[in-house]
């Protein structure tokens, strides 16, 4: 055992106010091994990895590496970010060589490893460059080299590849894993946090999928696939399917609590739009890989257009797959003043949080942003209130159900029947 977490919690503040964000979260990463960590935007992925490298406390439960328990960055684990974070006015090997800086290796030995480290990643000859002179990839190489040059027994990497053009992330991770094969990296074990399915199919032993508010572990799924691994495989594909099918997953709840009711996936109508008539344009009913594909979405950009159909009534998703509704293939299927009005209705009738406004504003006549913000902040962190409001906007102006005066910053009703 390399790595393991025990009854973690995390919850943000705002305020006095907690927003929790994981609970109960135990895993183990064993040596030998590459483990993805999945889960929906914004469920804690990356913060569950940022204090499995000790760079955040916990709030309850422990992380132990190597037995000993974890209380800061600990040394034998790097982290390797989605942005390149590089320093720009250092050269290559400058900037690969800061960890080892910072642990007081003296100049000669630091340049030493750091060629050492920036020739097995593939960058030998840009030793003397400034990040300006990189293209991305090789930005995300150094990267890489910057996390590897200190010998780390785990390599943690937070959406490593997903800055990168789909053909560079393919050809990094190719090479990340031909180095891993080949035994040329003194990693013992990787962490992979992703919203790509099938690079943790491509690459991971076993996906561990973070469910529910807050999160923990629900599922974990082996992946005993033998490299290399063909995409087009009818096996690799079950288990994008598989992975797909375990985050479209809810637990069954027998009330709804106020931050849920007050919600809003970040979803433009005219997206959703779209992929209604995508949907629509391919039968009612699509496996959730093949949507994503037809679509060119990632899995975070995918989720919240899902999860917004499904509280407006016009999908459902289950088991991998989302079928639309019979109002929603009318929505679909309808003019654009049908379209109008039928988002309206549902808005009305399905959406809690619009339901409340519109009485509101039948009551009062206008009301001014800020109590609306406030309102939300009682249940939400202020970010998050924030962006349900914009979305309050945007959803509330398409269906003719409100107005947004810029001056007053105020709500009140169209001058006409809604």
């Amino acid at each position: 055992m390399l790595l393991e977490a025990q009854g973690v919690a995390k919850a943000y503040r705002a305020g006095d106010k907690p927003f929790p964000v994981l609970e109960g979260v135990n895993l183990e990463v064993r040596e030998g091994e590459i483990v993805a960590l999945l889960g929906r935007s914004g469920g804690g992925k990356s913060t569950l990895l940022r204090i499995l490298a000790g760079l955040i406390p916990p709030d309850a439960g422990e992380v132990r590496f190597r037995g000993k328990r974890v209380e800061g960055p600990a040394e034998g684990m790097a982290i390797v970010f989605q942005t390149f974070a590089l320093f720009p006015w250092l050269t290559v090997w400058e900037n690969v060589a800061l960890g080892l800086e910072a642990r007081g290796v003296p100049l000669e030995e630091r340049r030493r490893r750091a060629r050492e480290a920036i020739a097995l990643i593939g960058l030998r000859g840009f030793e003397e460059a400034l990040p300006k002179e990189l293209s991305g990839g090789m930005k995300q190489r150094v990267g890489f080299a910057r996390a590897l040059v200190v010998d780390p027994e785990v390599l943690l990497l937070d959406e490593a590849f997903s800055a990168l053009d789909p053909l560079t992330a393919e050809g990094l991770r190719g090479d990340l894993l031909d180095l891993w094969q080949g035994g040329r990296l003194r990693t013992r074990a990787m962490v992979l946090v992703t919203h790509n399915m099938e690079e943790a199919v491509a690459l991971a032993d076993r996906a561990l999928v973070l469910q529910g508010s807050p999160a923990r572990i629900g599922r974990e799924i082996p992946i005993p696939l033998p490299h290399p691994r063909d995409p087009g495989n009818p096996r690799f594909r079950a288990l994008v399917d598989e992975l797909y099918e375990a985050l479209t997953q809810r637990e069954e709840v027998e009330r709804r609590l106020e931050e849920d009711l007050l919600r809003l996936p970040q979803a433009s109508v005219g997206t959703l739009l779209s992929l209604a008539e995508t949907l629509a344009r391919l039968g009612g009913r699509v496996d959730l890989p093949l949507l994503a594909e037809e679509g060119g979405l990632e899995v975070d950009d995918l989720f919240p257009l899902l999860e917004a159909l499904e509280l407006l009534g016009f999908a459902r998703v289950e088991r991998g797959d989302v079928e639309l509704t019979p109002a929603g293939l009318a929505w679909a299927q309808a003019s654009p003043e049908e379209q109008k009005v039928m988002f309206a209705e549902h808005l009305l009738r399905q959406v809690p949080l619009f339901a409340r406004l519109h009485q509101a504003l039948l009551q009062q006549g206008r009301l001014p942003e800020e109590r609306i913000l406030l309102r939300l902040q009682d249940h939400l962190p202020e970010p998050e209130a924030r962006r349900v409001l914009q979305v309050v906007r945007e959803w509330g102006r398409y269906a003719g159900l409100l107005v947004y005066e810029e001056g007053p910053r105020a709500f009140r009703l169209p001058a006409g029947p809604a």
